[in-house]
């Protein structure tokens, strides 16, 4: 009988103490750690394949080569493009998201689109339940093989049985392995279940996506070695009130982590949203003060988003600075470049700035709109709609020039805006574009060229 050994683990970060302590040394939560039984034993429930028992011996550079990876088309263009091409064979992929976001909705699409054999393995619905969601998402796919199970040892039985091309996993939490003692869900459990897997996937070159729940914070739940441990880390974000879904990658070894997918949740499933400016840009029978439209960059996919600012004497003596979709912090620092280089009092004013579509924006570039959209909601004039923008601001107010700039602008052209205001310091290596440009370098230039 092996000899069984207590422990005690951090819910929230994984960290594994000796004794209880009211409080965690790491993540500073507290009344989060909890005893578990572990029991350790030198078998794992995937077996031990001849080829990892291969002694690696260490190479110069000069003499490794570097193999194409294989990717495998999902079928879904939004994925794809997140992944960075497809999925990589023999990969680990974690998928998280708040509950009812839509994470198994897009785990099944991908079984039922796919032309590989898949083997979905849920623990958390009945096989009646994924069935009755699979006609509602009108998909019919022979090589989609639905398993529900939780115990790690049956599922590798049936892995061997069956030989599935790509193996999804619905949830991770949801998952226990007969070696450890402990309850599903618990940091060990977690831990444990997601090496064996790891450990199929990279001696198999079979992918493995794996569902995660998240926390009261928005992390994946679960010990953050998970995180450390699969190859990429995909959040899946949004508003339940709302019908879209931003797909972001958070890691990615295989490529970008800056790249973006977006989906509308219908009664049929999510749909890929190709052109994401359709939703970014609102709908409205007559033109408003305060709106803006910024060219801003997600990787290498250009967006065109209305940026809406609300300013109003502050009625209850303390200015008010709120914004939605947008760091508040810059907010601030463009409120004070506004107030000392360019003489606008804002002091004594409440700014409520919001980003249409319910998704945060990094991109500096969208300065120049920020301010564009204050400033015309300061003075209630109207911008019109066919202007859009694409600057930075810096803090001694001066215009500065953006990266990829081109881009923006061929976006902003396709679209039909008929004007675009970029710095003056522009270095463009194409100049025939049929957007009229205008190059500024201050920001009472942008001022006296909208509202003059």
């Amino acid at each position: 009988m092996a000899k069984i050994k207590t422990t005690f683990f951090c819910q929230n970060c994984g960290t594994q103490y000796a004794k209880w302590l009211g409080q965690c040394s790491s993540c500073n939560e507290w009344n989060t750690i909890v005893e578990e039984l572990i029991q350790k034993e030198e078998k794992r429930a995937w077996k031990q394949t001849v080829s990892s028992k291969k002694i690696t011996k260490a190479l110069p550079l000069s003499e490794i080569e570097i193999n194409s990876e294989d990717r495998i088309d999902t079928k879904n263009k939004e994925l794809n493009r997140v992944l960075g091409g497809g999925i990589v064979r023999g990969s680990m992929i974690l998928l998280g998201g708040e509950p009812g976001i839509g994470k198994s909705t897009l785990a099944l699409q991908i079984a039922l689109s796919s032309s590989k054999k898949v083997l979905y393995v849920s623990g958390e619905e009945s096989q009646n339940q994924i069935k009755m969601r699979a006609e509602r998402l009108n998909g019919q796919n022979s090589n989609c093989l639905i398993l529900t199970e939780t115990k790690t040892q049956n599922i590798f039985r049936s892995i061997e049985e069956v030989q599935p091309e790509i193996v999804i996993i619905d949830s991770i939490q949801t998952l226990h392995t007969e070696y450890i003692e402990a309850s599903p869900g618990t940091v060990s459990q977690i831990r444990e279940s997601s090496a064996e897997l790891i450990k199929y996937a990279k001696e198999t070159a079979t992918p493995v996506l794996l569902i995660g729940h998240i926390n009261k914070d928005g992390n994946i739940a679960g010990p953050k070695l998970l995180e450390h441990m699969v190859d990429v880390v995909l959040q899946f974000e949004g508003d339940r009130n709302h019908t879209y879904r931003i797909l972001r990658a958070q890691k990615n070894r295989f490529g970008s982590t800056a790249e973006l997918g977006i989906y509308e949740m219908l009664s049929s499933g999510l749909r890929e949203v190709e052109n994401p400016s359709e939703i970014l840009i609102s709908k409205k029978d007559e033109a408003l003060s305060g709106t803006a439209i910024s060219a801003t960059l997600e990787g290498m996919r250009p967006l065109m988003i209305e940026v809406q600012a609300l300013v109003s004497t502050a009625v209850y003596g303390t200015p008010q600075r709120s914004a939605t979709g947008y760091n508040v912090k810059r907010l601030n620092m463009l409120l004070a470049v506004l107030e000392k280089r360019a003489g606008f009092r804002l002091g004594a004013k409440d700014v409520f700035l919001n980003i249409t579509g319910g998704i945060k924006v990094d991109d500096p570039a969208i300065d120049l709109a920020v301010v564009s959209a204050i400033l015309s909601s300061n003075e209630d004039e109207v911008i019109p709609q066919n202007y859009c923008f694409a600057a930075e601001i810096g803090l001694a107010g001066e215009i500065r020039p953006i990266n990829r700039v081109e881009r923006r602008i061929l976006e902003a052209e396709k679209l039909g805006f008929e004007k675009i205001y970029i710095s003056k310091f522009t270095k463009m290596s194409k100049s025939n574009f049929e957007i009229e440009i205008v190059f500024i370098s201050k920001i009472e230039e942008l001022f006296q060229n909208l509202f003059a």
